[in-house]
């Protein structure tokens, strides 16, 4: 038998669900799991167990999952053994605290994303630029900007052989040797060195939002850079978003240009309420997007008088705010890079059937499939917590096909070494923003062949929050079977 124990906590508003669901799996009876002789005295059997109930009810793959499993395994590695081949996003990690910290933006960092280049093709080296730093963070208050290159960490020279070593340090108490950007100058200052202490940081998605005039237009610009709806369930960052375009709104914006460049998803109710602001004409009755499970979790849903057919379907929600009607031809600008993704991608894919989407910027990194946080908090000898693929996601046309990506209208992979502040009506992709909206020249500085570089790597690689669609869902504590 399958216990509550086996299954999750999940976040998010889908009460009715969680609690059929959680019956439903309580009650049934488990498929016969072969085991290898040598597993019976495995310490690992019990958390393998575990993973394996999870991942034969909840995973997308479920049909696929191998005939016959090593339960001796150590439970990362026996994880990796289920997933199936076309699975590039599923997860596990030793402490679920961490994990559902992680999708909440909160981890032990110095407070910066960079991106990593060569610092020339015919150099070893390797240079980490700030994109962006993180208010009051040890980053922010050392200094550090948007467009600073950091060469040397304590003192070490990153290169191609020791730069993710030395980039591990940047969660602990590094020294950071670093050119500071001259902005406007197409120059770095002599370099400096600093000392900082990483923290646990809870980082907030909404970053930026200013209002930017242009004489006959009004430009919103929203800087949003991970789905998430609050810390411990306050919903205080959905709050500040609808705090953003209710400005917006009444600053009698023209345009918008939403920059998902360094969102690489999160929440999908937060992808919900921002996309329910932009659209153009949507409501509570307009399809946002609909979900797909493996045939289990799916005929659970349909067989159930109180969820059926609709409950697999998620709507928009009615917002004051919502400036769809006010913009310039029925038109969003999304600015993207490679690394926008998941849940990002769901809000491009949710709009596209009520609006004109403009993407400016890199092709976007492909990902229509959503998870779910599973772990265990009544079982104080587990502490793992997965995050494994449970649903595809589609819009209101039935379409899903970004699987590789969306392609831009205007491709530009903003990989110049020279880099204006966000929000600044200089910088690359907002000026390209710009210059469509106005109708003429980009107002962006021309980058030189010598400055462009090709990216080997980005922080936003490493954060486990990046490349997911979270699915939420919320099991009461009062349950028990």
């Amino acid at each position: 038998m399958i216990n509550k124990t086996h299954l999750t906590k999940f976040y998010s508003s889908w009460f009715i669900f969680a609690l059929l669901l959680l019956a439903f799996v309580s009650c049934r009876e488990d498929d016969p799991v072969p085991v290898k002789e040598n597993e019976v005295a495995s310490p690992n059997a019990k958390i393998n167990n575990w993973i394996y109930e999870n991942m034969e009810f909840w995973y997308y793959w479920n049909k696929n999952l191998p005939a016959t499993t090593d339960k001796s395994l150590e439970p990362k590695a026996y994880f990796e053994s289920l997933k199936n081949s076309q699975d590039r996003f599923s997860w596990i990690q030793e402490n679920y605290q961490e994990l559902l910290n992680s999708l909440q933006g909160i981890n032990k960092e110095i407070g910066v994303e960079y991106v990593l280049y060569k610092e020339s093709e015919s150099s070893n080296n390797v240079i980490a630029q700030v994109l962006y730093t993180k208010p009051n963070s040890p980053a922010a208050t050392a200094g550090l900007k948007r467009g600073d290159v950091i060469t040397h960490i304590n003192a070490e020279q990153m290169n191609t052989t020791n730069y993710r070593t030395l980039l591990a340090e940047l969660a602990k108490t590094p020294t950071l040797t670093y050119k500071p950007i001259l902005v406007g100058e197409s120059a770095f200052d002599a370099p400096k060195t600093v000392s900082v202490t990483a923290v646990e940081y809870s980082e907030n998605p909404n970053y930026h939002s200013s209002v930017i005039d242009l004489g006959g237009r009004k430009v919103g610009y929203y800087v949003y850079n991970f789905f998430a709806n609050g810390t411990n369930g306050n919903n205080s960052y959905d709050t500040e978003m609808q705090n953003v375009f209710a400005n917006f709104k009444a600053s009698g914006i023209t345009d918008l240009v939403l920059d998902l460049r360094f969102n690489s998803g999160g929440s999908e109710s937060a992808a919900q309420s921002l996309a329910s602001f932009i659209g153009t004409g949507v409501d509570a009755n307009k399809t946002f997007a609909t979900r797909v499970y493996n045939e289990k979790v799916e005929a659970e849903i349909l067989k159930d008088p109180d969820l059926g057919q609709s409950f697999l379907t998620t709507k928009f929600q009615n917002k004051t705010s919502n400036i769809g009607a006010q913009l310039n031809g029925g038109r969003v600008y999304v600015l993207t890079s490679s690394r926008t993704a998941s849940a990002s991608e769901l809000v491009i894919n949710a709009l596209k059937p009520f609006m004109d989407v403009f993407l400016i910027g890199d092709v976007t990194y492909g990902k229509n499939v959503g998870s779910i946080s599973l772990y265990d908090e009544d079982d104080a000898t587990n502490k793992w917590g997965m995050q494994p693929i449970v649903v595809k996601v589609f819009n209101s046309r039935g379409e899903s096909d970004y699987g590789n990506g969306f392609q831009p209208n205007v491709l530009d992979k903003d990989n110049g070494l020279y880099l204006y502040p966000l929000g600044d009506k200089r910088e690359a992709l907002l000026a390209q923003a710009i210059g469509q909206i106005t109708g003429g020249s980009t107002s962006g500085r021309i980058r030189s062949a010598e400055e462009t570089k090709e990216s080997i790597g980005h922080s936003l690689d490493d954060k486990r929050r990046s490349f997911n669609l979270v699915i939420d869902k919320n099991v009461p504590e009062m349950l028990a079977h």
